[in-house]
């Protein structure tokens, strides 16, 4: 499910930049991001999209990305939840999706808007950091349920 997952979504995201000619890049896990500029100390979103390429280097992203992703599942769940949720809010994210197939949820977390907004793998999810980018849950649940 998780593989799946990130791929239809990375898969989504890279072709809707492509087609806008957009100078954001989008990765994904195993993808260095150091939150602290001058930390040693790294997490590895399963998606990550960085807007401001100037961050990007050898070692991956100095600095917070624009957006990311993280696929829960029972065994990091508290991780992506809580601990992720403080850390990528402090550091700068502009937005965090929290996609939880056992739960067929995903959570929006707007940091910009201070807005938290609950969807189901039935809906058309907007991505906030751009205008006219949606991520069709119910396709991704359509490929898990075969």
């Amino acid at each position: 499910k998780h593989q799946d997952i990130v791929g239809e979504l990375f898969g989504t995201i890279r072709e809707y930049i492509k087609s806008k000619n957009g100078s954001c890049r989008c990765y994904v896990a195993p993808f260095a991001v150091f939150l602290n500029k001058n930390d040693t100390n790294y997490v590895e979103p399963d998606i990550s999209v960085i807007c401001d390429i100037s961050k990007l280097n050898d070692k991956g992203c100095a600095g917070a990305p624009d957006w990311i992703i993280e696929i829960a599942s029972s065994s990091n769940r508290p991780m992506d939840y809580y601990t992720k949720l403080f850390k990528y809010r402090a550091a700068g994210v502009r937005e965090y999706w929290i996609v939880d197939p056992d739960k067929k949820s995903i959570i929006v977390y707007d940091f910009q808007s201070e807005d938290i907004m609950d969807y189901t793998f039935s809906d058309s999810v907007k991505a906030g950091i751009y205008d006219d980018l949606y991520v069709d849950f119910s396709a991704i649940a359509d490929l898990l349920n075969h």
